[in-house]
């Protein structure tokens, strides 16, 4: 199984992600899976990936719930800094299987569980397919700091956006087309330090948690690999509600 190089220009950390070697191992599974699932060299198609499905009390790690950042001044998140579940997704504009979880299962996860308030959705940029991928991570960025990342984020995924690049030019297209009025500021903006430390962040907490492909999520410390079918998702984000629901009940009851 191949695994992507680490990019040169990522920011070194001064200590690794320490989250314990259980967890660590345990958290593995999301690059064997994932590889397995997205097939990255592979074009996108309208077939599924494939993966093994999680248990619905599988594989929960309070270690990895605890990476979620619940920052109300998060520009690469929505949702409720209160939500009881939290979906952090580490993916690539690059990555074909992250642009078909993007168009055909996160709409209908903010559908039917942001807008309700279950749950809240944190991007981390993880490019792992060279420098047009590390490119488009700071663009990103920096169209979030014009709170346009969402809007960037559907226009870099729109379908047959990949294979059109992540040049300079074309970034500045997707900021365009994203609604980012300050196209001045955001080219400034996606090449500052500042877009590079917050990709390199996220980085790090990738590959600390043993993720060495794209499309990885947690679900409340739950691993899920590759771009699943919505019942995966909807399975893992029920399940975790219910546990919050019973966790919060215990506490009252304790009262």
């Amino acid at each position: 199984m191949p695994t992507p190089a680490r990019p040169s220009s990522r920011p070194s950390s001064k200590k690794p992600l320490a989250l314990g070697a259980v967890v660590v191992i345990a958290a593995g599974l999301l690059g064997f899976a994932s590889y397995l699932a997205t097939a990255p060299d592979t074009p996108a198609s309208d077939t599924p990936a494939v993966a093994a499905t999680p248990e619905p009390d599988a594989d929960v790690h309070p270690e990895l719930a605890e990476l979620a950042r619940r920052d109300a001044g998060d520009k690469l998140a929505q949702g409720r800094t209160d939500a009881p579940v939290v979906l952090i997704e580490y993916a690539d504009f690059k990555c074909g299987y992250c642009g078909k979880f993007a168009r055909d299962t996160e709409p209908a996860l903010v559908e039917k569980y942001v807008e309700d308030g279950t749950l809240r959705i944190e991007w981390r940029n993880f490019p792992i397919f060279g420098e047009e991928s590390e490119a488009a991570a700071r663009a990103s960025w920096a169209a979030g700091q014009q709170d346009r990342f969402w809007a960037f984020h559907r226009a870099a995924y729109a379908k047959g956006a990949k294979e059109k690049g992540f040049g300079k030019d074309r970034l500045r297209a997707l900021a365009k087309e994203a609604g980012v009025k300050d196209l001045a500021r955001f080219a400034r903006d996606a090449g500052s330090p500042a877009a590079a430390e917050a990709v390199g962040r996220d980085q790090e907490q990738a590959y600390g948690i043993g993720a060495t492909s794209t499309p990885s999520f947690l679900i409340n410390g739950r691993p899920v690999a590759g771009a699943q079918p919505m019942a995966v998702f909807t399975q893992a984000i029920e399940a975790a509600a219910a546990e919050a629901a019973n966790v919060g009940s215990a506490g009252q009851d304790a009262r």
